[in-house]
């Protein structure tokens, strides 16, 4: 049987099945990494990536600021310290109406203004217990937190500007004194820092 002229340089090389052009030993398909495709990118070779890490925390919400704002920190104090001050006056004030009144007579005028005098001290000591309440509240509260603060220090700006409405040269220091810790508390509340923290994930803390 003939394999051609061996002289031949176009013919099949003598010992060698035809079809077979890779190396002995070798399958096809299995030589040398082929160069990856244009168009591909080289990422896609090799380990992956890992992902670009996500600014959110449970629930693919943010995760807010991790310690309270100093400002709200400060109107938190100035609350503690306006809720003693309040209770101590309350209390001052309601052993001093009752004391009057025990003095004098028992007509109606009297008893209407002992009256009087009581409900305000009630007032002012509920106004005591509701900032002692916000003020622990700071820490884990949310967003109603937030907005029954706004409503207090508004009405504490409310009752600075009538302490200088009432034209009483003893009633400005304590209306600059009102206008000056509202605007505190109330600055405290309507910033960007207060609305991420009051938002912040309840979960987490």
């Amino acid at each position: 049987m003939s394999f051609g002229d061996p002289n031949n340089p176009y013919g099949q090389p003598q010992g060698q099945q035809p079809g077979y052009g890779q190396p002995q030993g070798q399958q096809p398909g299995y030589g040398y990494p082929q160069q990856a495709p244009q168009g591909v990118p080289p990422q896609q070779y090799g380990y992956p990536q890992a992902p670009p890490v996500q600014p959110y925390g449970v629930g693919g919400y943010p995760q807010g600021p991790q310690k309270m704002p100093g400002l709200m920190t400060a109107a938190r104090v100035i609350m503690f310290v306006l809720a003693g001050l309040q209770i101590i006056i309350g209390i001052i004030a309601g052993i001093g109406i009752a004391a009057a009144s025990s003095a004098v007579d028992d007509s109606d005028a009297a008893t209407g203004l002992a009256g009087l005098g009581f409900a305000v001290v009630a007032l002012l000591l509920a106004f005591a217990g509701l900032a002692i309440f916000l003020a622990v509240k700071f820490a884990t509260g949310g967003t109603a937190i937030r907005v029954i603060t706004i409503i207090y220090a508004s009405l504490m700006l409310i009752g600075g500007l009538g302490n200088f409405a009432s034209g009483e040269a003893t009633g400005v220091p304590g209306g600059i004194i009102s206008l000056a810790l509202g605007g505190i508390i109330l600055a405290s509340m309507v910033n960007k820092q207060a609305s991420e923290w009051f938002n912040r994930p309840r979960n987490q803390y």
